[in-house]
């Protein structure tokens, strides 16, 4: 029986058993993150580049893209070396290290995704106090609240979790550290602390949900009384990627950690996992860009500046 003292090293869950299949979940996995990396630095670089883009609801998106790029950064990169290099090895400070950067920059994602909603609240439902109530200073402190919920989240789990003793081996089912994997790790009568972590975040995060849920209710009501059907269109078409978002992310996370007991089976696990991990940073660029005209702009702007420099 192992416990957490002796425990040097946790061996994370393959992708593959054969050399070819790793070497092809390597290349899939490395083009998934360079285009990851692509998207969310143009979307930075974009951003702070035009002046146009200056504006809350746009600090808001740079910051959630560099959230996106901490986000997948800290799971993917691990997983290709391994598939690379055919081991299954994280030393246990690495996975330390995966566990608090997670939850960090999930936590921070999805309190941020939450005042993000609160802007465009305001800029549609109550747009003669936009100024007052979403100026630089409030942006800044709205954004710093964002990220220090994420620490404080990553802070008690970290310690939750690692401060358990481990009589269950070192394997974890999941191609990173994942704090259910480790828990079903610890001895059966001390993983009870984490667990009530788990449910005070869990009942955060329904709350953050339903603040959301009824924020856009208000903003829809408030859209479709609008008289002109360009003022229309223009307020849809900064909504719905902010919908689209964090219908992603709020969909793939509680079908991972809320999915029955009864059809959980590790390459399932690792499907979900992956859905909720991997695919909302890399997609969410192109969410944002597809119906946002003054992005789309910026970008193309961009993209042909880098062109014609490197001609």
């Amino acid at each position: 029986m192992a416990n957490s003292s002796s425990i040097t090293e946790f061996l994370l869950l393959a992708f593959a058993d054969t050399r070819e299949l790793q070497l092809l979940h390597f290349a899939l996995f490395l083009g998934i993150y360079l285009a990851a990396l692509l998207g969310n630095g143009l979307i930075l670089t974009a951003v702070a580049c035009h002046h146009r883009l200056h504006t809350p609801m746009y600090f808001f998106l740079l910051n959630l893209a560099l959230l996106d790029l901490g986000c997948i950064s800290t799971t993917l990169p691990k997983a290709m070396a391994n598939a690379l290099w055919d081991t299954r090895a994280i030393s246990y400070q690495g996975c330390a290290a995966q566990v608090f950067l997670f939850a960090f920059l999930v936590g921070a994602e999805y309190s941020l995704l939450t005042i993000m909603s609160y802007d465009r609240y305001v800029a549609i439902c109550k747009p003669l106090h936009y100024g007052s109530l979403v100026g630089s200073g409030a942006c800044a402190q709205m954004a710093a609240a964002a990220w220090g919920s994420g620490f404080l989240n990553a802070v008690l789990h970290t310690a939750a979790t690692f401060s358990l003793p481990l009589c269950q081996g070192n394997a974890v089912d999941q191609f990173f550290c994942e704090i259910p994997h480790i828990l079903k790790l610890s001895c059966s009568d001390a993983y009870l602390r984490e667990v009530g972590a788990l449910v005070f975040s869990v009942s955060l995060v329904f709350g953050c949900f339903l603040y959301i849920v009824l924020s856009y209710v208000q903003i829809f009501r408030a859209v479709l009384r609008m008289p002109c059907e360009q003022g229309r269109h223009k307020a849809f078409s900064t909504c719905l990627p902010h919908m689209a978002v964090v219908s992603l992310f709020v969909s793939t996370a509680m079908v991972a950690y809320l999915k029955p007991p009864s059809i959980s089976s590790p390459s399932l696990d690792l499907v979900f996992a992956f859905l909720y991990s991997v695919v909302p940073p890399a997609v969410n660029p192109l969410i944002y860009s597809m119906r946002n005209q003054e992005l789309r702009n910026a970008l193309r702007k961009l993209l042909s500046y880098i062109f014609l420099k490197h001609q």
